[in-house]
């Protein structure tokens, strides 16, 4: 993949999330799709896993909004700003590992600014 291809995917992925839109998300995950959150000790496997997740996230999922995102190879790395229905703000770091043009991992690191 080229760097333009690993953007695209990854970003279509967070986009597809945003908007609900189940079956493109899905779409975006390769069979073997792991998701973790280091901080919180979290780690989803599964494509119908980590959909359901985000599907039955509490109190929704936040409003996103891309900083910045850089990719090489099968890598990208998406700089997110993200806000919650109470209002509070996060400043996230994923790290999107693809494989067959799918993202095969994330990894996710948030704090507030």
């Amino acid at each position: 993949m080229d760097e333009r291809d690993a953007r695209q995917v990854a970003e279509r992925l967070w986009r597809a999330l945003q908007a609900g839109d189940w079956e493109t998300a899905g779409g975006c995950l390769h069979d073997d799709f792991v998701q973790e959150w280091p901080q919180s000790g979290e780690r989803i496997i599964g494509r119908d896993n980590a959909i359901a997740v985000e599907r039955n996230f509490p109190g929704g999922l936040p409003t996103m909004r891309f900083r910045r995102t850089l990719a090489g190879g099968d890598l990208a790395v998406l700089e997110v700003e993200l806000t919650y229905a109470d209002g509070s703000r996060y400043l996230g770091v994923c790290i999107i590992e693809l494989r067959d043009g799918k993202v095969l991992r994330e990894t996710d690191y948030y704090a507030q600014p």
